[in-house]
């Protein structure tokens, strides 16, 4: 079964890229803190073939896109080794030049229950995410979430998320573990290094999502809030 999450390592020519990627029912859903991957893939004999766009949520300077542009299409071949996937293909701002993806399967053992959604509830979808800590802390992360009848998957170039929620009647609430995928110590002081527990609560309606809730890092409690934007329904 291709279904899941996995970690995505890519590029073309010079340019090297990180994200999450989540594999589901002939979808392709991920991204990073500045770009989401949104396309599709079906099994033909022994190969994956794929199609994604990626597109731009996060409007910070900081990120540079890979290909120099903000939205860009990539067309893929792939197959399986294990637990990895090893893509190869092109990419429409770089004719010519080789694009590579290797994806390697994230442990989602630790998924919680399934929570439970109703009418009202939030939407299905892959969101962007931009999470802030509140009382003066400098600290937050950007990336994407797939939410999907209850459950929680996403991340990005570093982290992943596994979690579940429960919605209906414009609120939700659940709980989320964010972890590492990749050391990023170097990257996020507050979150590098740790497996994040979060509980939340907050509203929603069919555009995206806010909450609040409370970050355990290590032996430090953060307060946090977040505001979810609907990339694509699923």
């Amino acid at each position: 079964m291709l279904d899941g999450l996995y970690k995505a390592e890519y590029g073309v020519n010079d340019a090297f890229g990180r994200s999450i990627m989540c594999m589901h029912e002939g979808k392709l859903l991920g991204g990073n803190s500045a770009f989401a991957h949104l396309g599709t893939y079906q099994e033909k004999g022994a190969e994956i073939i794929g199609e994604v766009i990626t597109q731009r949520h996060n409007e910070d300077p900081h990120y540079k896109p890979l290909m120099d542009t903000d939205v860009a299409a990539i067309s893929v071949r792939g197959t399986t080794d294990g637990n990895k996937i090893r893509f190869e293909g092109s990419a429409a701002p770089r004719p010519g030049a080789l694009f590579w993806a290797n994806l390697t399967k994230l442990d989602d053992e630790g998924l919680p229950p399934v929570g439970e959604v109703g009418a009202g509830g939030i939407v299905n979808g892959l969101y962007s995410i931009h999470i802030r800590a509140l009382d003066g802390v400098d600290a937050g992360l950007s990336g994407v979430m797939l939410l999907m009848n209850g459950r929680i998957l996403g991340g990005d170039a570093f982290f992943y998320y596994l979690g579940s929620y429960s919605s209906a009647d414009g609120r939700w609430k659940g709980e989320i573990l964010n972890q590492e995928h990749t050391p990023a110590k170097g990257e996020n002081l507050v979150f590098g290094g740790y497996e994040v527990g979060i509980g939340f609560s907050g509203t929603c309606d069919g555009e995206g999502a806010e909450l609040e809730g409370i970050a355990l890092a290590g032996k430090r409690s953060l307060r946090l809030a977040a505001t979810l934007r609907l990339m694509r329904a699923a």
